[in-house]
């Protein structure tokens, strides 16, 4: 993955897994995986006035988590 902000850069190497409706995860059952979408767009910085329809949308669109488990981490 990587990430940039201007010309400052950031990249993360690792294995990777997915959650999802069609990935499914250890310990994440629908419910688990509603709640972590949820979480996992708020520490984006996301806001949402109607999470229930965020909730309908996150499963309509059978969005997924991607867990990263940096081995190499680098930037400029």
């Amino acid at each position: 993955m990587v990430f940039r902000a201007g010309w400052n850069w950031a990249a993360v190497e690792g294995r990777t897994e997915i959650a999802g409706p069609d990935d499914p995860f250890p310990g994440i059952d629908p419910e688990r995986l509603r709640l972590l979408l949820r979480e996992i767009f708020t520490a984006a910085g996301g806001t949402h006035d109607d999470w229930a329809a965020y909730d309908r949308v996150m499963a309509e669109q059978r969005r997924a988590a991607v867990f990263v488990h940096p081995e190499r981490v680098y930037g400029n």
